[in-house]
């Protein structure tokens, strides 16, 4: 195959096996991500047939990631947030120890080091905005009190792995140095250079973002508007890469959360939306031409204690926060249910830890695993909270 062909047949591949089996994944009233996933697979190295250059995958996945945490920032709403605090930080942040500590225990069982264990749990903790939000769509939650609750649990995990995201590329040099005093000195500052960025952002960038968008949107041009945004979202990605030392996630972000508090915000949202869907599918594709399917044959053990982990050890973890807070029945089992499944952000933690060898390709294997089956179940574990709601309501039992 020659290779200036790598790049067109890796986005035709991509692109038309997601929509097919997105198609499909869809027919048989599963989430969409079930089919961009299983499209990774059949165009990887672990399934017989064309292979797609995965150099190409991961770099075009990078822009995926960007395009991914830009998007978050521009529909996080402290707002939404402040509204159900109450319950959504501590419950979020009970959920994520829970699991954490789960999956570190089942590492350690495992055999793995403490470090790999405890980003296996950590990468299980977090559950899929795009999963979620379906899932909440399908039965009109999104503007009811329970849907506020698991929307604002949501922003605080994803607040989290913002801060993970930071933070995990120390654990690397952790391993190589187990001085507390250099782990400390390297941690102080990479804080520091990020809280720079943020201060730069909010103080510089929260004054020209909106100058320059309006500038933009004056020259009444639908395609420069639209290109502006992505150029600030990858741009800003960039700076905070190259200049503070940040991610290029955490700079997409920070743009994105920027961007949100600016009259021009939603037009922004509006306008990136198209890009961000069709790279978030190639971020998926690419995930998915990283997972060996037979992993699920050769460790059911691991897997299924991985997948209990997400689907009961998290919903426990939510049904006790909420009924500690006096939840109503219905609302505490809807917020377990939605929250039974990881997603993006777990992707996107393991492909960092397994980047940095902090991960191995067996663990990392296995997250993914978990995050197929708990997608694909999820309609069932809702199922199962909606017979146990009737159950214990006296008017519909």
């Amino acid at each position: 195959m020659p290779h200036d062909d790598s790049l067109i047949l890796t986005l035709v591949a991509g692109f038309v096996l997601a929509f097919v089996l997105g198609m499909l994944a869809l027919r048989f009233k599963l989430s969409p991500l079930v089919g961009y996933l299983l499209a990774g697979v059949v165009v990887g190295p672990f399934t017989p047939g064309w292979v797609a250059d995965a150099s190409l995958a991961s770099q075009l996945a990078e822009v995926g990631v960007i395009l991914l945490m830009f998007g978050v920032g521009l529909h996080f709403s402290l707002a939404d947030l402040m509204r159900v605090r109450k319950i959504a930080i501590p419950g979020a942040l009970v959920q994520i120890a829970a699991a954490t500590l789960l999956g570190w225990g089942v590492g350690r069982l495992m055999g793995l080091g403490d470090a790999e264990a405890a980003l296996m749990g950590f990468s299980l903790s977090v559950a899929s905005t795009v999963v979620l939000l379906r899932a909440l769509e399908e039965r009109k939650a999104v503007k009811t009190d329970t849907g506020r609750v698991a929307v604002g649990w949501l922003i605080v995990e994803d607040l989290v792995m913002v801060v993970a995201l930071v933070l995990v590329p120390l654990l690397a040099v952790s391993g190589a140095n187990p001085d507390p005093g250099a782990i400390a000195l390297k941690i102080g500052g990479t804080l520091l250079s990020v809280g720079i960025f943020v201060a730069f952002m909010l103080l510089v960038g929260a004054r020209a973002l909106p100058w320059l968008l309006i500038r933009i949107a004056h020259t009444r041009s639908r395609e420069l508007f639209t290109l502006g945004v992505l150029a600030i979202a990858l741009g800003i990605a960039y700076l905070a890469y190259a200049v503070f030392g940040a991610s290029f996630a955490l700079g997409a972000f920070i743009a994105g959360v920027v961007l949100n508090g600016t009259p021009l915000g939603h037009n922004a949202a509006e306008r990136s939306l198209p890009l961000r869907d069709a790279f978030a599918v190639l971020f998926f594709v690419s995930v998915g031409m990283l997972f060996d399917p037979r992993v699920i044959v050769e460790q059911p053990g691991p897997v299924a204690a991985v997948l209990a982990i997400i689907i009961i050890g998290k919903s426990a973890a939510a049904l006790a926060i909420t009924t500690a807070f006096r939840m109503e029945r219905q609302g505490a089992l809807m917020v377990a249910a939605s929250l039974a499944q990881i997603g993006e952000f777990s992707f996107i933690l393991a492909g960092v830890g397994l980047k940095l060898d902090i991960m191995s390709r067996e663990t990392h294997d296995l997250v993914l695993a978990g995050a197929l089956l708990s997608i694909v179940l999820n309609p069932f574990v809702f199922k199962l909270a909606d017979r146990f709601a009737r159950k214990g309501d006296p008017a519909q039992a």
